[in-house]
């Protein structure tokens, strides 16, 4: 499940200088991010260099609010990320924010989403953005939840086209996420939405009447309709799906996809365990690990795991903190830092740590 990112109240200034000095030389440079030709990784278009996505979750719950109140906290954020060595970023627009009606679009949020990719094209981090967010339970839209499955269906592939038709020409986008983490199949009585913490919840059920069709069939179709509704306005960006650690639950939805992207959290003395989860998601595509963390483990097994996973993993996401890293440094420093801060501080320090080996190609 998504680790929600601790809320920091104070930010690190960088100087926007940088950033506008680089702006330009970034959005020249940036190029589409295709499949590899031997479907081990991903290469840019058309210069063939290889490009390994190596980056964090951001801002997973509040983005949209993010951008629209204080956009330039998030160019300061990912030249923090930037200069932190990211080359992806994971990000999570909520769906009742985007949408506002089933088939209408609130044009404002779409202007906010273009904001997004300028900010991501000027500073050269590359965006995998996930779809039908509806993690906060108070914002959720009540004549979405009360749909039938075909038209909550429809309603979602309404989305993705108008999230494809507004992103499809910038170079920023590293992929489409369909859905974190969903379920095939629930009862009525589950409702659409699992996952809670707090007041969130992080992932959905595509269907709570099956009838006759097993998870296999759901997903199969799901997948291949949210995949055309992208399509009619994007034939180029690559497209995947968030997967819990269950590997046999998504290998039907998996056929369609570019590459395949689970969420695995290594636990303390088991990382083995977790690298032949790992294995059991090799479909002879791409993995993109979408979601890791030290969240179950120390920052040791955590290193041990990534860099274990190299033999099989092709990309890999963990989690950026509200609080900036210098602002985490200063508070361990000074004695200031909770557990949950050292925590924070230990991923960022270990991402810089190996960063180089992970994006060099390693053992593969």
């Amino acid at each position: 499940m998504i680790f929600r990112n601790l809320r920091g109240l104070i930010h690190c200034a960088i100087p926007f200088a940088l950033v506008l000095l680089t702006a330009c030389a970034w959005a020249a440079d940036m190029q589409t991010v295709r499949i590899a030709p031997d479907q081990k990784g991903f290469v840019l278009h058309p210069s063939q260099v290889r490009y390994v996505p190596w980056g964090h979750n951001y801002a997973s719950v509040d983005i949209m609010e993010r951008l629209a109140k204080d956009p330039a906290r998030v160019e300061r954020e990912f030249a923090e990320m930037k200069a932190a060595g990211t080359t992806v970023a994971r990000l999570h627009p909520e769906m009742p924010r985007i949408l506002a009606g089933p088939d209408k679009a609130d044009p404002h949020a779409l202007g906010e989403i273009k904001k997004l990719l300028k900010i991501a094209e000027n500073s050269g981090i590359y965006l995998k953005i996930t779809g039908l967010a509806c993690y906060t339970i108070n914002d959720r839209m009540a004549w979405y939840d009360v749909m039938n499955e075909q038209d909550r269906w429809k309603t979602q592939a309404f989305y993705w086209e108008t999230i494809a038709r507004t992103c499809a020409e910038s170079p920023a986008v590293f992929a489409y996420d369909l859905v974190n983490e969903p379920a095939a199949v629930g009862k009525p009585d589950d409702g659409w939405y699992m996952g809670r913490m707090g007041d969130v919840e992080f992932c959905q059920r595509l269907s709570l009447n099956p009838g006759k069709r097993n998870g296999e069939e759901i997903f199969r179709d799901w997948t291949k309709r949210m995949i055309a509704a992208i399509r009619k306005h994007d034939p180029t960006h690559l497209i995947t799906m968030g997967m819990l650690p269950f590997p046999g639950a998504y290998k039907a939805a998996a056929e369609q996809l570019d590459f395949v992207s689970p969420h695995l959290y290594p636990k303390t003395g088991k990382v083995d365990d977790e690298i032949n989860l790992l294995k059991q998601f090799d479909w002879g595509k791409p993995i993109v690990i979408g979601e890791t963390f030290p969240l179950s483990c120390g920052v040791d097994d955590e290193r041990d795991f990534l860099l274990k996973s190299r033999d099989f993993a092709h990309g890999w996401i963990g989690h950026w903190p509200d609080e900036s890293p210098a602002r985490l440094a200063e508070m361990k420093e000074t004695g200031q830092a909770t557990i949950h801060n050292a925590i924070w501080l230990s991923w960022v320090e270990l991402f810089k740590e190996i960063g180089p080996q992970m994006t060099s190609g390693g053992s593969r």
